[in-house]
């Protein structure tokens, strides 16, 4: 038997994977099972930030390997401090709470922005997102998702989540008071919703109505963090600092570590016992992660930003593409042809690509040489015209 073949009759049919295999990789490079290679340029939905075989990240876990790979959260470990003390003196933030994923995080910042609201005596629960937004497949994240066709098979969600729509202040602010919300929780680029970036006035809005009325704000990093926007989060670009954000993906450079973070308002909230989790904060996940995040520095980042404005201007002018969204390395893209058809087309020729609802993504390692970059783009501008 195959191994495609073992994986459709073992494998629960969650994923409708494309016919290929992968079996190796290095950098921004991955080979089939007949030595095919291809440019990679979906890091395996922005988790990879340093592509594939990094060598300090192996040098980093292989090293905590070898000395321990796991102890409860009743014991002290020196990545899990070492990592929340650099998360927190590069945001500015206070505490740290680690899980292991992304839909993980949200689950925290939800359960720290409903015990704040009891906390101050608030009589409020619910929790404000945007329409288009994704958050996570758990029940609660799915339901804090703001995509119908999300929640259609899984019905009842838990309750207390309410949608407004992006970019429209008057209809946060409607549905804001007519809930009595206790937290607002927003995506900077919402990812699956199509690689939109919200509008800088609109967040800013959001951010001012928040403090005003003491309803916590919160900011989904999980895909849009650790340099991937060219800011080391990307609530950044905002000018603005929330009381909660959440993230994962690129943090840990291929082992799963969510990380949700919170500010001064609420660094208390939660106390001993409220929260937990077996591997949150597992010293192998930690020690990769710390590898990956100490690199995230000034100059990678105007490399992004630099890489990005180069994207952007190529596929902007080709005649196959109607319009280019995103910001950084996370980059959404209408096409005139089927965006299936264009991805198709790309792993026909070495590139490997993401789909975001009818958009072409694209979320390369943050290090991807130029010349490499290039090259995959000439395969895509091709494949769309």
């Amino acid at each position: 038997m195959t191994v495609k073949s073992i994986d459709k009759q073992y494998v629960l049919n969650t994923y409708n994977r494309f016919d290929l295999h992968l079996v190796e990789g290095k950098g921004s490079v991955v080979k089939d099972e007949n030595g095919k290679e291809y440019i990679d340029l979906t890091t395996g939905i922005g988790v990879t930030a340093f592509g594939i075989a990094d060598e300090k990240w192996i040098e980093a876990v292989t090293s905590q390997l070898t000395t321990l790979q796991h102890v409860s959260n009743l014991y002290y470990t020196t990545p899990c401090a070492m990592l929340a003390k650099a998360i927190c003196e590069k945001t500015e933030m206070s505490k740290v709470f680690f899980s292991n994923s992304g839909a993980e995080a949200n689950e925290c910042a939800i359960k720290v922005a409903r015990k704040y609201a009891q906390d101050k005596g608030y009589d409020r629960y619910n929790i404000l997102t945007l329409n288009n937004s994704f958050h996570g497949r758990t029940l609660a994240t799915l339901s804090a998702t703001g995509q119908a066709h999300y929640h259609e098979l899984f019905n009842p969600l838990p309750s207390g989540f309410v949608h407004a729509d992006a970019n429209d202040i008057d209809s946060v602010i409607k549905v804001a008071k007519e809930n009595n919300v206790c937290a607002i929780m927003i995506e900077c680029v919402q990812g699956e919703g199509g690689v939109i970036r919200l509008d800088t006035d609109f967040v800013k809005a959001i951010y001012s109505y928040a403090i005003d009325n003491d309803i916590l704000f919160m900011v989904d990093e999980v895909q849009t963090g650790n340099g991937r926007t060219g800011e080391l989060y990307a609530y950044m670009h905002y000018g603005i600092k929330p009381d909660v954000f959440t993230t994962a993906k690129g943090l840990g450079g291929g082992l799963p570590i969510g990380a949700c973070v919170v500010g001064q308002k609420a660094q208390n909230t939660l106390g001993f016992g409220d929260h937990g989790s077996t591997y949150g904060g597992n010293p192998v996940a930690c020690a990769g992660a710390l590898s990956v995040f100490e690199r995230l520095d000034e100059k990678l980042l105007t490399e992004v930003k630099a890489k990005s404005e180069y994207v952007f201007s190529e596929l902007s002018e080709c005649e196959g593409v109607e319009s280019v969204s995103g910001m950084g390395l996370m980059i959404g893209i209408k096409t005139k042809k089927p965006v299936s058809d264009v991805i198709k087309e790309c792993m026909k020729n070495g590139v490997l690509c993401l789909s975001a609802k009818d958009k072409l993504r694209l979320l390369p390692a943050l290090n991807i040489d130029f010349e490499m970059l290039k090259k995959a783009l000439e395969v895509i501008k091709s494949a769309c015209e």
